[in-house]
């Protein structure tokens, strides 16, 4: 089997992504990476000595590679991936898919136009915590799914978001669309339906009170990231530009009649997910969201509080979100030489953005419920018929 070529544009904090890509022999080779920054220049030919290193866009669409990773800041996305889809390659795009409705409409249509193929890597459909969870409710196991609630405890949430362009909410809208997105698709993945309603409240709570600020540009998150960073009262070197909330809550209201709530906080001590799917014939619930930690699953009626009536331990791998990362680059690469149904959705990556857009409009309003716009009819079915081709 001849490798695929890959290139990879952007070479910052998802570099690892690419990286993961890279596989010489097994069927894929990253031949080419495009970045703007000098040091990330510097690291993508350390790692990958055999490829052209370059800061033109251009160039690289012309090498005529198989694929391209976009991997680029999310304001940026639209701008790379329209190209890349343009110049019929398939495209790898990192979520979320952008932060405008409007870009991610761009994008579809563009793929749709083209034929050119699109991914989007939402890693955590391949999570071992959310497939185990998504098997119960596939089984039938509490019924049918009537709510969900998420609550994410973001306890690295001051190195991760306040000290670079996250922070900027004109380069990343807000938190509750770029940390947001993982967890509304999964929300709706679970659920099996789409937001069709958000109403939404939140606050810059903490880190817009801190005055130790600086100008990171070229650095990453390994340069300052440590558990030592604490209290978050404390911190320093934050992003000069703060302007997103740092806690939010919402309120969905699915398509299918489903419920849903997702609590997202950037100052607590732990850092994981607490999901809870609740059916007409039970409910399970995640304790922990890596390798080892327990789904519970209660679907007989107890006298108060009880012991789950079943447990099943997550298994998946150490690296890379619980293996969740190598599983995704590995259906991203047959999709490109196959296409086909994913587990993956451009439909649902698009959904989870204008989810997460409809319900910031709403907390930086009066907190209204606001409807969220809908997709076109025939891109939805090109999608989620695999992208066939025409």
């Amino acid at each position: 089997m001849t490798d695929l070529r890959i290139g990879v544009i952007g070479y910052g904090n998802r570099g690892e992504v690419g990286r993961e890509a890279h596989r010489p022999g097994s069927g894929s080779v990253v031949a080419a990476v495009c970045e703007r920054d000098a040091g990330a220049r510097t690291r993508a030919r350390e790692d990958f000595p055999d490829a052209l290193v370059t800061d033109s866009l251009d160039e690289l669409l012309g090498l005529g590679l198989d694929a391209v990773m976009v991997l680029t800041p999310d304001d940026r996305h639209a701008e790379v991936a329209i190209p890349a889809l343009e110049a019929g390659l398939t495209v790898f795009c990192e979520k979320p898919l952008a932060i405008s409705i409007d870009d991610c409409d761009r994008i579809l249509e563009t793929a749709h136009r083209t034929g050119s193929r699109l991914y989007v890597g939402h890693n955590m459909r391949h999570m071992p915590v959310i497939t185990l969870m998504r098997r119960l409710i596939l089984e039938g196991r509490i019924g049918e799914v009537k709510a969900v609630w998420c609550r994410h405890f973001v306890g690295n949430g001051g190195d991760y978001y306040f000290k670079d362009w996250h922070a900027d909410r004109s380069k990343s809208l807000g938190l509750l669309l770029q940390k947001g997105a993982h967890d509304l698709d999964v929300i709706h993945w679970l659920a099996g339906g789409f937001s069709s309603r958000v109403q939404a409240i939140g606050a810059l709570a903490v880190y817009g009170d801190l005055d130790d600020r600086r100008d990171r540009s070229g650095e990453r998150v390994d340069d300052w990231f440590s558990l030592d960073n604490w209290p978050p009262t404390s911190a320093e070197g934050l992003n000069p530009v703060i302007d997103v909330e740092d806690i939010s809550q919402v309120n969905l209201v699915l398509d299918n009649g489903a419920l849903a709530s997702y609590q997202q906080c950037h100052f607590t001590p732990d850092y994981w997910r607490n999901y809870t799917v609740i059916g007409t014939e039970g409910r399970i619930e995640n304790f922990g969201d890596t390798t080892g930690s327990e789904v519970r699953l209660w679907n007989r009626r107890h006298d108060g509080a009880a012991p789950a009536d079943e447990t099943f331990v997550v298994d998946g791998g150490i690296d890379g979100h619980g293996g969740a990362d190598a599983l995704m680059i590995s259906e991203f690469l047959d999709f490109a030489r196959r296409g086909g149904v994913t587990d993956t959705s451009p439909v649902a990556a698009r959904n989870a953005v204008a989810a997460g857009v409809t319900a910031t409009a709403s907390l930086r309003g009066d907190g209204r419920t606001l409807a969220v716009p809908a997709l076109g009819d025939e891109l939805v079915a090109y999608f989620d018929a695999g992208q066939p081709a025409r």
